[in-house]
C-alpha cells in the first residue's frame, strides 16, 4: 500500500528531534490556552445556571419582599409583591435609555417598605425624552400605600461614566445603589424591582422587561477557540520537530 510505505519512507529518512526552547514554549501556550478555555467553559456553565435559575423565577408565584427575612440578592429574577410608599422628592431619571429607537429614561422610585425604615427602588418603567433636554418628563407616582408587583434583578456593576457632574439630583447616568445612596440619605435594598403591575389606564410608562441574555453560548464559542489554539500548537510542534536524518544517524 502506497500510505505506508510512504510512512516508512519518511521515518526511515527523518527522527523525531524537539528542540528544549520550543518545546517549553508550546507547554507554556498550551497550559495557557488549557487554562483560558476551562475558565470559559466554567462561565458557560455558571451562565446556564442563571439562566436555569431565571426560568423556574419566572414561573414561581409572587412573593412579599420583607426587609431582613432573606438576602435580597439571592432572590434575583424572583416576582415579589413589595407594600409602601414612594418618595416621590427622591425620583430619579436614568439618562440614554433608548425604545424602540427612541430616546429616553427610565424611571426610578424610591418606595419605603411597610413597617420598616428601608427603601427598594422600583423602576416604574420607560418615558420618552421630551422635545427638550433640559425638561424632564412630569410622571409622578402614585400616592399613598401601593401594592408593586415586580421581578427583582441587580443593576450592572460595569459601565461607562459619561459625564461625572451628573449623579447629585434627578438625573443620573448610570442606576448604582451605592452612590445613590449616599446621595439621597436612603437606607436601599442592594436590588432594584422592575415594575409587573399594577397598571393603570393613566400610566404612559413602557415596562418591557427581556428575558435576560447571559451570552453563554459566546463563551462556548471563545472556549472552542482557545482549546483549537492548544490542539495547533501541539500539532506545529509535533509537525516541525522532525528532522532529517544524517549519513551517521542510524536508520
Amino acid at each position: 500500500m502506497r500510505l505506508p510505505n510512504r510512512l516508512t519512507l519518511f521515518l526511515a529518512s527523518h527522527r523525531f528531534r524537539p528542540a528544549l526552547l520550543p518545546t517549553l514554549g508550546m507547554i507554556a501556550f498550551v497550559a495557557l490556552t488549557l487554562g483560558l478555555g476551562n475558565w470559559q467553559r466554567h462561565r458557560a456553565a455558571d451562565k446556564d445556571e442563571l439562566a436555569a435559575q431565571f426560568a423556574a423565577a419566572a414561573n414561581a408565584s409572587p412573593l412579599d419582599l420583607v426587609p431582613g427575612e432573606a438576602d435580597p440578592s439571592q432572590l434575583r429574577f424572583r416576582t415579589v409583591r413589595a407594600r409602601g410608599e414612594y418618595d416621590a422628592a427622591r425620583q430619579l431619571f436614568i439618562d440614554n435609555k433608548i425604545h424602540d429607537g427612541q430616546a429616553g429614561y427610565d424611571v426610578i422610585a424610591p418606595l419605603k417598605l411597610a413597617g420598616s425604615e428601608r427603601f427598594v427602588l422600583v423602576d416604574r418603567g420607560w418615558v420618552a425624552q421630551g422635545p427638550r433636554r433640559a425638561e424632564l418628563p412630569v410622571v409622578p407616582p402614585p400616592t399613598g400605600m401601593q401594592t408593586v408587583i415586580g421581578r427583582v434583578n441587580l443593576p450592572s456593576k460595569r459601565y461607562l461614566e459619561l459625564a461625572t457632574e451628573r449623579g447629585t439630583g434627578p438625573l443620573w447616568q448610570n442606576l448604582d445603589l451605592a452612590r445613590i445612596g449616599a446621595a439621597t440619605g436612603l437606607n436601599l435594598l442592594p436590588v432594584i424591582v422592575e415594575q409587573t403591575g399594577p397598571i393603570t389606564s393613566a400610566d404612559s410608562l413602557v415596562r418591557t422587561w427581556p428575558a435576560p441574555d447571559l451570552g453563554a453560548d459566546q463563551n462556548r464559542s471563545y472556549m472552542l477557540q482557545w482549546y483549537a489554539f492548544a490542539a495547533l500548537a501541539l500539532i506545529l510542534w509535533l509537525a516541525l520537530n522532525w528532522r532529517r536524518r544524517d549519513g551517521n544517524d542510524p536508520a
